[in-house]
């Protein structure tokens, strides 16, 4: 009779399992490599039921269950695409909302779901959920960009109640993942101390990555992080999912593992004082959450995301970059039209293509001779610059190089003509005690007079000098006593804010496409795909010791493309000059300085090592990363570049320990050439007079290579080597 009964049992299980396949709709969005399955179940609820290596049989994902098996009590809510909050939700929600009547509730139902091609390599699926009861709408967006295995996932959200809705949160991204346990790679610092990571396993419960900053938002923590599946992933193993939300304000990751032990991923806008009341048929459009996934370790995915940021995001990421002679560690504010001249003359001297006037060039009636006045008040500062930019522009023209200038344009000092013009263009609380960050407050730019106020600071300057040939663009403070003048509803001051920022930037771009633009923010403060999409370029330290940025050009070269990287040879350390010079070469190279202070060899040294860069740079810049030895694990750091047809590599090997018999003592293996090629493989960039113990005729194969390597002969002595490999035809 038991038999029996276990014999009904299963028949009805199965039967009841094929009744629900049967009726299930399955979405497959898939790249080159991975693939994500949604399925739509009876109930029109929609869940995620796989993410990960996709299958050879696009079939088979109709046959997926629906993650770990449900309770009655989780059926269809845990694995949801995009948890609402207030129906049958019992976990963290991506989406919660007030409608028109006081209703907390939301259900979100499927209604249909569409793909379109926009490009050999980019697709966009879009899905669109309702709620059955109230005219609400949440469209989810994939955007996949395939042969990069690189997504980008958003949601639009908009309704037709009779009322305004407020939204109390609303994620760009809802993820369900299945494995054994859970590893996360999160990243924390403060002003100069950028992206010092740490990694642990994820256990019951919420996991919150957030920042409630304003701006500069990830001076703290970044919105970006690393999951490991089943185990913490290697370089080159393991599973792994890179992730990072485009956004530059308040961020929130809420990383949740549920009562059955399945990780849930929300990603998106903090939603930290920021409810925001939605319109009728106003759309509220989510910033894009990116993600890759690799089964191959972290090196394979950071490679795919370098790859899109390069293709789809950085302006002109396959395109050359400038070097750059900064002033600002030279003469800080003290500095004239004589002293400028000369350093100008200097640019050319060295070998760099454009010069750079950082902080102190403005203001009259509040001069800014330092960081306490002046800042709002962009003209010339007419006892520092009698004859204006244009003069330094010439200048540099004359000299064979370009002129560019910093900026810091959404920020105030008190001490400041804009501040008595306009007080109600500045964030803060009309009947509480002004808070300082670095002497400043905020801009509100929210206001769209403030807008047109920051875009005409950048306008005129080109408009007056139409060779200027690059901008800094700095963002120092965060936002004390969040208060606009300008907005009705204050909960939107953090997310207009930002919609604000970009909508300049916007308006800067489409009218100067091209000019290169650095984006710093006091550091690394912001270094987010949101804002790098109008520059060329990131400053991730304003700590130039090359010893600790090794470790911090490191930990962003996981999200960021060197190319993107700016990195500055300075009088930060007392470390030798070739060992300054080599670490800033990982990268965008560029000097902050008194070239007039070096001596003959020192001089010569960085002369030629400029022409040895731009020698290789394309590699740099353009070619795939492999990190070959961690300086978290050992006495020496290893990162390779390899160009696209695997004919030239370029090892930059540095010694970070000062240990007693420190050094490489053993070959390094190289990764990535190709087996059946012979390769030369020759140091380059050595200080004058020095000899290579490298012999300059070592030819081996692709194979040797990459099975036994090659020792860099890395030590007290030589601090910093790089070889150059190259395919011998």
């Amino acid at each position: 009779m038991l038999k029996k009964a276990l014999i009904l049992f299963l028949s009805a299980f199965l039967l009841s399992e094929t009744q629900v396949m049967a009726q299930a709709k399955v979405i497959t969005i898939e790249s080159q490599h991975n693939a994500i399955a949604l399925q739509v179940r009876a109930d029109k609820r929609i869940g995620m039921i796989y993410f990960g290596t996709k299958l050879a049989n696009r079939d088979e994902y109709q046959k997926i269950p629906s993650a770990r098996r449900q309770s009655d009590d989780y059926s269809g809510v845990l694995n949801s695409a995009y948890t609402p909050a207030g129906s049958r939700n019992l976990v963290e929600p991506a989406i919660e909302v007030t409608h028109a009547d006081g209703n907390n509730s939301l259900d979100l139902q499927y209604v249909s779901d569409q793909t379109q091609q926009l490009g050999r390599n980019v697709s966009l699926t879009s899905i669109v959920l309702k709620d059955p009861v109230y005219a609400f709408q949440v469209t989810l967006f994939y955007k996949v960009y395939a042969d990069d295995d690189v997504v980008e996932q958003w949601s639009v959200i908009k309704h037709n109640e009779k009322k305004n809705v407020t939204l109390q949160k609303f994620a760009s991204a809802n993820l369900y993942f299945s494995a054994n346990s859970y590893w996360l790679k999160q990243y924390h610092g403060d002003w100069a101390r950028e992206m010092q990571p740490q990694e642990s396993e994820l256990t019951a419960g919420i996991k919150v990555l957030d920042s409630k900053l304003g701006t500069r938002a990830d001076l703290y923590q970044p919105p970006s992080f690393i999951v490991s599946f089943d185990q913490a992933a290697t370089e080159d193993e393991g599973k792994v999912l890179l992730g990072s939300l485009e956004w530059s304000g308040n961020f929130k990751i809420d990383l949740e593992v549920d009562p059955l032990k399945n990780l849930r991923l929300i990603a998106g806008i903090n939603p930290y004082a920021s409810a925001y009341s939605l319109k009728p048929n106003e759309e509220f459009k989510t910033p894009a959450f990116v993600y890759t996934y690799s089964d191959h370790g972290k090196g394979d995915a950071s490679r795919k995301l370098q790859r899109w940021a390069r293709d789809f995001k950085i302006v002109d990421g396959n395109g050359p970059r400038l070097t750059i002679l900064n002033n600002w560690e030279s003469t800080y504010f003290d500095f004239n039209e004589t002293k400028l001249a000369a350093l100008i003359k200097d640019t050319k001297k060295l070998g760099t293509d454009v010069f750079l006037l950082d902080d102190g060039w403005f203001g009259n009636k509040y001069p800014r001779n330092n960081d306490n006045a002046g800042l709002g008040d962009w003209q010339e500062n007419k006892a520092k610059l009698p004859s204006g930019i244009g003069y330094l522009v010439k200048e540099a023209q004359a000299n064979g190089v370009k002129f560019g200038i910093w900026v810091e344009p959404e920020m105030v000092n008190p001490k400041s003509e804009l501040y008595e013009k306009h007080p109600d263009w500045v964030i803060k609380q009309p009947n509480r005690e002004e808070y300082y960050f670095r002497n400043q407050l905020v801009l509100d730019l929210s206001n769209p007079k403030v807008q047109d106020f920051v875009f005409g600071i950048l306008d005129n300057l080109f408009t007056k000098n139409p060779q200027l040939g690059f901008v800094k663009w700095d963002c120092n403070s965060v936002i004390y006593n969040a208060y606009s003048a300008y907005e009705k509803n204050q909960s939107h001051l953090y997310i207009d804010y930002v919609k604000g920022l970009y909508n300049i930037l916007d308006r800067l771009r489409a009218k100067y496409p091209k000019v290169p633009m650095m984006l710093c923010s006091g550091g690394g403060g912001r270094v987010d795909y949101g804002a790098l999409k109008y520059f060329t370029e990131y400053w991730p330290s304003d700590d130039t010791d090359p010893l600790e940025r090794i470790f911090i050009q490191w930990e962003y070269s996981f999200f960021f493309p060197a190319i993107a990287s700016d990195n500055h040879v300075t009088d930060w350390s007392k470390a030798p000059i070739k060992f300054r010079t080599d670490v800033a070469m990982m990268g965008k190279l560029g000097f902050d300085m008194i070239v007039s202070k070096l001596n003959e060899k020192d001089l010569q040294f960085c002369q030629q090592a400029i022409q040895t860069y731009k020698g290789f740079s394309d590699v740099v810049w353009h070619g795939d990363q492999y990190r070959l030895l961690s300086p978290w694990k050992n006495d020496l750091a290893s990162i390779q570049y390899l160009n696209l047809d695997k004919s030239k590599a370029i090892v930059f090997n540095y010694l970070i320990s000062n240990r007693y018999d420190a050094g490489s003592k053993l070959p390094i293996q190289l990764k990535g050439l190709d087996a059946n090629k012979n390769y030369l493989v020759k140091e380059v960039n050595l200080y004058p007079g020095t000899k290579s113990p490298i012999p300059n005729n070592a030819v081996f194969t692709g194979d040797f290579l990459m099975r036994v390597g090659i020792n860099p002969v890395v030590n007290a002595g030589r601090a910093s080597v790089i070889l150059e490999v190259d395919e011998v035809r």
